[in-house]
């Protein structure tokens, strides 16, 4: 069974051990279900750690693009599992892992266009704390399940339900759909993501509670 992190502090705090005590690069998971905020705490995260040996590397750059979605007949489900290049994205956990002397770059999703672009971010050789941000690095099936083995530590961010859906029709809305479009796709699509990732919650080390 996964161990409490008593929200952000605490998980600040366990990055700051990490930095100070680590002598190899750290790779650490961020877990949660649509709209829980791994963003959030990623964002918290960042603006109180030192961004030239830490960063984020979100999982959603490996979104399949919407060409091929519609193409494969997926576009209707676009963040399940198999609506993304998972090979593509293990590949780039492990040269993280494995490749510390080089610079390592990384595609971004940009919400706005609904598209990753290329080479976007980076993990630089002096990264020594990667923060991996994704919905399914702790899932069972689909070639995800060799990811959680990646990772040095894997936390599942945990909020409450109602408050998370509640985000991510405000989210949708944001980006571009019509309020009932929203809350049918917060609450069809995403949900049945969220039942998938929250299969894995005994796989994490940590839950970290959040508001």
């Amino acid at each position: 069974m996964p161990e409490q992190l008593a929200g952000q502090e605490a998980a600040l705090a366990r990055i700051q051990n990490h930095l100070e005590k680590s002598t190899d690069r750290v790779l650490i998971g961020i877990i949660g279900k649509p709209g829980a905020g791994k963003s959030t705490l990623s964002k918290f995260l960042m603006a109180k750690l030192p961004k030239e040996f830490v960063t984020v590397v979100p999982m959603d750059g490996y979104h399949l693009s919407n060409k091929v979605l519609k193409d494969l007949k997926r576009a209707d489900r676009k963040g399940a599992p198999d609506t993304f290049d998972v090979a593509g994205f293990i590949s780039l956990v492990k040269r993280i892992r494995s490749e510390q002397t080089q610079n390592i770059f990384y595609p971004i999703f940009d919400r706005a266009i609904e598209e990753s672009i290329a080479a976007q971010g980076v993990v630089t050789s002096a990264t020594k704390v990667v923060i991996i941000e994704g919905n399914y690095l702790l899932h069972d099936d689909g070639g995800w399940e060799v990811c959680n083995d990646l990772l040095d530590e894997s936390w599942m961010v945990d909020v409450d339900d109602d408050k998370r859906i509640s985000r991510l029709i405000s989210r949708h809305i944001a980006y571009g759909k019509d309020p009932e479009a929203a809350k049918a796709w917060a609450k069809g699509t995403d949900e049945v993501n969220a039942k998938l990732i929250e299969r894995g919650r005994n796989r994490a080390d940590f839950v970290v509670a959040i508001d």
